[in-house]
């Protein structure tokens, strides 16, 4: 028996996304759509800016120099507040509430990461699948990150512990101009 986008499974719903199985842990409300994945295999995820287009990064990622240590595991982008925040890869959302006060998604990939966006109000929920630059979120005022300024904190890890920049996600095409050469 194959499975489809649309099987249900006791748990919840199976669901294929770029060649991957996830199983949503809430089950999705009926009808069932099939999404069709811009990925190219299982572990190639195309990921793009969530805001929309390239941002300016306020705060870069800076690894803590152990997993328990302090550090910024993430990019703060500015983004005025209300300004909608998308999902920066296809995936499947794996949270949608509020953390500590601040609201949160995170967007599991079918290469194994998460994508997290905070401070956001949730316009999807758990469950839901999700393809890049769907909207999944608009931007709350002020955040944690950044206290004087509406910013977006865009956070990317495998596993539990294993957080990368998310900058390294991105592949922009490189533009090369050649200039005249003087005399």
């Amino acid at each position: 028996m194959g499975l489809s986008s649309g099987t249900v499974a006791a748990a919840g719903v199976l669901a294929v996304l770029g060649g991957a199985l996830f199983l949503a842990q809430q089950p999705a409300p009926a009808p069932q759509v099939a999404v069709q994945s811009p990925t190219t295999s299982v572990d190639r995820v195309r990921y793009e800016w969530p805001t929309g287009g390239s941002g300016e990064v306020v705060r870069p990622f800076a690894a803590p120099p152990e997993r328990w240590a302090a550090g910024h595991r993430g990019v703060d982008l500015a983004l005025p507040a209300g300004a909608d925040v998308g999902a920066a890869g296809d995936g499947v959302v794996a949270f949608a509430g509020r953390v500590a006060g601040r609201g949160v998604v995170s967007v599991d990939h079918a290469d194994g990461l998460r994508t997290t966006y905070e401070p956001v109000t949730a316009t999807t929920r758990r469950g839901a699948l999700v393809t890049a630059g769907q909207v999944v979120g608009v931007l709350e005022p002020l955040g944690h990150h950044c206290p004087d300024e509406p910013c977006l904190h865009w956070g990317a890890r495998r596993g539990r512990d294993g957080y990368v920049d998310p900058l390294t996600l991105l592949t922009e095409d490189v533009v090369i101009r050649l200039l005249p050469q003087h005399g």
